[in-house]
C-alpha cells in the first residue's frame, strides 16, 4: 500500500477493500501503534462481517489515545453504512443485462388445472411429482441463531455499551518464566509469545487509562449495576449482545428480560434469545 492510496482512505474509508484491508495488516506489524491504521482496518473488517472485528475493537482501543473519537468513528453513520458506491455500481450492473426473449406467461380461460399436471395455453406442461419432498434446512445451533462473533454495532448513543465491551470478562493470567525453563527462553514457542502481549493488552484494557485529563464541562459515564430498577434507560440489544460475547450468561439473560419490559412488542424474539443463552450456558458448564 502506498502513501496516495492510503491517503485516499482516510478521507473515504467506505471504499476499503478486503485486500487493502489484508495490507493495513502487514503495515500494523511493523507500525503497531500506528492508530488511524488501526481505524481503518478495523472498517474494513465490519465491511466484511468478519468475526475477527469484535476483537480488533478492543485492540484498536488499547492503542487509541482519544478512545471518544474512536467510539464517534465506529458510531457514525458512515460506518455502519454499506459501501454505497460498491452497491450502486453492482446494481446499474444488474439493470443495464439484456435481457433476450423472454416469454411472458399470461393465464387465460383456457388454462386448466388438475391433480397430475398444470397445462399452459401453449400447451407446454409442467408435471407435478406426487412424491416431492421438500428440501429440510439443517437445524440451527444455539450458538448461530445467537450470531456470535457477529461485529457489534454501537450507535451515537451506547457509550456505555462501548465501555462495557472494553472490559473483559476473564483476564488471562500472565505466564513466569521458571527455573527449569529460563535456559530454553530462546525456544519459547510464538504462541507463547502471543498469550504474552494479549494478557499485557488485557489488563491495559480493563484498567481503561486516560491519556488526557478530562476537560471541564464533559460528562463522565459510571459504573452500571444491571440489577437496579434505573438501569433500563441503558438496556439496549447491544449491550445485550456485549455481555453474551463476554460469556457472561446471567447477565446476558437479565439483559433480555429487561428488554422484553421495554419493548413488548418483541418479547418473542426476546424470550427465544434468553432460551438460546440457557441452553449456551448449559453446554458451557457440561
Amino acid at each position: 500500500m502506498n502513501v496516495t492510496d492510503y491517503t485516499y482512505l482516510i478521507n473515504k474509508p467506505n471504499t476499503i477493500t478486503e485486500k487493502q484491508t489484508l495490507a493495513l495488516e502487514k503495515v500494523l506489524d511493523e507500525f503497531p501503534y500506528f492508530q488511524s491504521a488501526r481505524a481503518l482496518r478495523l472498517k474494513g473488517l465490519y465491511n466484511e462481517n468478519s468475526f475477527k472485528y469484535n476483537s480488533a475493537l478492543k485492540v484498536t482501543a488499547a492503542h487509541t489515545t482519544d478512545r471518544a473519537i474512536l467510539f464517534d468513528f465506529i458510531s457514525s453513520e458512515s460506518f455502519n453504512a454499506i459501501q454505497k458506491e460498491l452497491f450502486d455500481k453492482k446494481t446499474n450492473e444488474l439493470l443495464s443485462i439484456d435481457v433476450i426473449d423472454s416469454i411472458e406467461v399470461i393465464p387465460t380461460s383456457t388454462t386448466t388445472i388438475d391433480k397430475n399436471s398444470i397445462v399452459l395455453e401453449n400447451t407446454t406442461a409442467i408435471n407435478i411429482e406426487e412424491d416431492f419432498v421438500p428440501v429440510e434446512e439443517t437445524p440451527q445451533t444455539a450458538e448461530e441463531k445467537l450470531e456470535l462473533g457477529k461485529p457489534l454495532a454501537f450507535s451515537k448513543n451506547e457509550t456505555h455499551s462501548f465501555q462495557e465491551w472494553l472490559q473483559l470478562s476473564r483476564i488471562q493470567p500472565i505466564i513466569r518464566e521458571t527455573e527449569t525453563n529460563k535456559s530454553s527462553k530462546n525456544t519459547a514457542s510464538d504462541e507463547d509469545v502471543k498469550k504474552k502481549k494479549e494478557s499485557i493488552i488485557n489488563k491495559f484494557i480493563e484498567n481503561n487509562p486516560k491519556i488526557s485529563p478530562i476537560k471541564a464541562g464533559t460528562t463522565t459515564s459510571l459504573n452500571i449495576d444491571i440489577n437496579k430498577e434505573d438501569t433500563s434507560s441503558l438496556m439496549t440489544e447491544t449491550l445485550a449482545k456485549v455481555y453474551l460475547e463476554q460469556k457472561k450468561y446471567q447477565k446476558a439473560i437479565q439483559a433480555y428480560e429487561i428488554l422484553i419490559l421495554k419493548y413488548p412488542e418483541k418479547s418473542s424474539f426476546f424470550a427465544d434469545r434468553i432460551s438460546d443463552i440457557k441452553i449456551l450456558q448449559q453446554n458451557n458448564n457440561n
